[in-house]
């Protein structure tokens, strides 16, 4: 049985190489002989997650043709690729990419720090921004004084609260998606309405194909429950989905799952425009694939010229292909542990009836409380002082880390909450190792890939601002400072930052 869970075509391959070797090298760059380029560059590919972990490789007269090289360098390439650990092959099966066995690969993504660790450590791992006060205190009050009804009953909705189930229905439908209550259910975050899409629809073995990079949460959630994930890298920059990879890996390896990120992809930050949102429902409803679309940075857009697309979900009218999860962790407070699934009445069924055996139902208590805000306008409010926070923190961080490490490169998304690094040929895990001994906690790319990849990137938040960016870009330079000496030993003391 073959290995590989995608493949990448002759053409396509040498687009990307050719593209990689436009970029300008450094002065007194030595050519290195042509199979070396060869099997540097793919390798290269590899770690930066453009060619994805397992993908089948053309044959070498086919990559030969394409690149205009002898088949005796794409040959000489190969081996070297197999001697290093970045390539597997089999008689008959071919050839597919690999990380090497020993290359750091994550085990889970980054858990907050403990709130009396704030003091020292400027936490750059936790994308989520602290309460937009006075929104939480009159919301929570707000709940406390509808309460008193449902205190009287045993408490548990499977489904949620109806009055919430409706909010949510009646903001759908102001989107311009007719939905009623019965496509709604509510759950305990965004985590568990995907938890609970994954043990319904892709059982132990089965593949989901996620975009390269995805969020990283996520992903161990899918790895614990038994998936083979399979990766679809993103365009370049900021411009979205790759469709022509995506069409060909939903074709090709047939997932029973894709899940996306269509609004400030997390943690590229990418929009994915309306072409692209109906492109991938068309090719994901043709393949027999549900898709999972991820909307909990949809109402986190920054600047004043963004338009919105239309909700992934406007092309798939019946809720058949598209299951949309939301949340209010990001847009209000992630201690508000609200999320949804809107999906079509029978799937929404079918996941009540499965939660039964998971946690049957989410806290009244914040439910009323969401269902307080999104009726009074607070939501509204809350979200717009959430932006202002967002949009000063990206241009804060943004302008001290240029000056800081002006060599790391990144796109400015104008939404969402991440920045997405690349660190100047640096390692992304060496760079996390050692910003824990300068008092600044970063999360390394390979979190965020499938296998190892993205070891070059950095994941940086748009967590903080004014004085404390300015300190948490030179702690980040003091952390490349080590990683370019090769500091292995030792410590610097984290200096304490009072804001």
């Amino acid at each position: 049985m073959a290995q590989w869970t995608s493949a990448v075509g002759a053409a396509q391959l040498a687009r990307q190489l050719n593209a990689q070797q436009a970029r300008p090298q450094g002065p007194g760059t030595r050519k290195p002989p042509a199979y070396r380029a060869l099997a540097d560059g793919i390798r290269l590919l590899v770690l930066e997650g453009r060619v994805p972990v397992a993908a089948r490789l053309p044959a070498e007269r086919e990559l030969a043709v394409a690149l205009a090289v002898s088949r005796t360098t794409v040959a000489a390439a190969y081996e070297a690729l197999r001697a290093e650990g970045f390539l597997e092959s089999r008689r008959g099966a071919g050839s597919w990419t690999a990380v090497p066995a020993g290359n750091p690969l994550p085990a889970r993504g980054l858990e907050p720090l403990p709130p009396e660790s704030l003091g020292s450590v400027i936490d750059l791992g936790c994308a989520s921004l602290p309460a937009p006060e006075p929104w939480l205190t009159r919301a929570v009050q707000g709940a406390l004084e509808e309460l008193p009804p449902y205190a009287h009953t045993h408490g548990d909705y499977p489904a949620g609260l109806p009055a919430l189930r409706q909010m949510l229905a009646d903001r759908y439908t102001a989107r311009g998606i007719p939905t009623m209550p019965e496509q709604i259910m509510v759950t305990t975050g965004a985590m568990g309405a995907i938890d609970a899409i994954c043990h319904l629809f892709a059982g132990r073995g089965e593949r989901i194909a996620v975009e390269s990079p995805s969020y990283a949460n996520i992903l161990q959630l899918m790895r614990e429950a038994g998936a083979r994930l399979v990766p679809v890298a993103m365009a370049e920059g900021l411009t979205g989905w790759d469709l022509p990879r995506w069409r060909q890996v939903l074709r090709d390896a047939a997932p029973r799952l894709g899940y996306v990120v269509a609004d400030f992809h997390n943690p590229t930050g990418a929009l994915a425009d309306e072409d692209q949102r109906r492109g991938l429902v068309d090719a994901a409803r043709s393949a027999g694939t549900v898709l999972v679309v991820d909307e909990t940075m949809t109402e986190l857009f920054l600047d004043a010229d963004v338009v919105m697309p239309r909700p992934v979900c406007a092309f798939d009218p019946s809720g058949s292909t598209v299951l949309t999860v939301g949340s209010a962790s990001k847009a209000f407070w992630a201690g508000m542990r609200i999320g949804w699934v809107r999906a079509a009445p029978d799937v929404i069924r079918s996941l009540v009836a499965a939660r039964a055996y998971a946690d049957l139902g989410t806290p009244v208590l914040e439910q009323l409380a969401v269902t307080w805000l999104m009726s009074t306008g607070g939501w509204e409010e809350a979200v717009e002082i959430r932006r202002t926070q967002a949009r000063d923190n990206r241009d804060a961080l943004v302008a001290a880390v240029r000056r800081e490490l002006p060599d790391w490169e990144f796109d400015v998304p104008s939404g969402g909450l991440t920045l997405w690094v690349r660190t100047g040929g640096l390692s992304g895990s060496r760079l996390a190792e050692m910003g824990e001994r300068v008092g600044v906690r970063v999360p390394s790319g390979p979190r965020f890939g499938v296998d190892g990849a993205f070891e070059g990137y950095v994941r940086l938040p748009f967590t903080v601002g004014g004085p404390v960016a300015d300190e948490a870009a030179v702690r980040l330079a003091a952390a490349a400072r080590l990683v370019e000496s090769g500091a292995t030993s030792g410590t610097e003391a984290p200096r304490t930052f009072v804001a």
